[in-house]
């Protein structure tokens, strides 16, 4: 993290622009540990993607909250939306004689790489060194932007709860955070006390018994065939099925967090 955040500190003063991606889910827990450092440096805009993940009123409210603390935010479906209306914002910024200069942040998954493929286009190239810049980065071209992608960092030095949450997610791997079981065991009772259980239980068409949630886990075990020798569930792959159909949006829209809202706790 101390290592991205020097190459980016490195490369501030030759930006316009830095561009934040979060995962419209979780809007502040998916923040990068560096934006606030950064966005020292230069003016930052933020992207909310994944809007399709999330509920269309709570992605409304973020956007408000943003738009209100006078930030530049948009909400996209990377993989239908068309990003022109982000172009002609970004290009009212870009200077006279050159493209407009801009990195592209975000922590693992949220969505960075396909936000940065789009913006600047199918006929993007790829960009050697570019003058009093580390050689260490890579710079794409297209569509009069000149982008350099960073890396996905997340803090090391976080709560592990921080780090389970964004397993749900797929920012962070549960297998090397504790194990799929727990994240999932953790992600079960957070459905159900905000409510939310319901749309996976009809998802995987489970009755919903007010049962500890390793009961609920292993009857989705069952239920998707994760058994072994004996007729044993085996719980880490039932918890894996369950994270990563989770990450991956296959169990219906929803937003997990709502401003002020805390999703972990120490």
């Amino acid at each position: 993290m101390a290592r991205g955040g020097r190459k980016l500190n490195e490369l501030a003063e030759k930006l316009d622009l830095i561009i934040e991606v979060r995962d419209a889910r979780a809007p502040f827990s998916t923040s990068s540990p560096l934006i606030d450092a950064m966005g020292r440096l230069k003016p930052v805009g933020l992207v909310l993607a994944k809007k399709d993940l999330a509920s269309p009123g709570h992605t409304r409210v973020w956007m408000e909250k943003f738009a209100a603390e006078q930030k530049d935010v948009w909400a996209f479906d990377l993989r239908r939306d068309d990003l022109e209306p982000l172009r002609r914002s970004l290009s009212r910024r870009r200077p006279e004689h050159r493209e407009l200069r801009l990195a592209v942040v975000g922590i693992p998954n949220v969505g960075k790489s396909m936000f940065l493929n789009m913006l600047v286009g199918k006929s993007r190239a790829k960009v050697g060194g570019i003058p009093g810049i580390t050689r260490e980065v890579n710079w794409y071209r297209g569509l009069g932007f000149l982008v350099v992608d960073s890396p996905g960092i997340l803090d090391p030095h976080s709560e592990p709860g921080v780090h389970r949450v964004l397993s749900w997610l797929g920012c962070a791997k549960a297998g090397v955070i504790g194990g799929y079981e727990p994240a999932a065991l953790e992600l079960i009772r957070f459905l159900k006390d905000r409510g939310l259980w319901s749309v996976v239980a009809a998802k995987w068409e489970l009755d919903e018994p007010d049962e500890p949630s390793e009961l609920t886990l292993e009857r989705l075990g069952r239920r998707l065939g994760c058994l072994v020798a004996g007729g044993n569930v085996n719980m880490e792959l039932a918890g894996r099925r369950l994270v990563d159909s989770f990450a991956a949006g296959k169990l219906g829209a929803m937003t997990l967090e709502l401003p002020g809202e805390a999703l972990w706790s120490p």
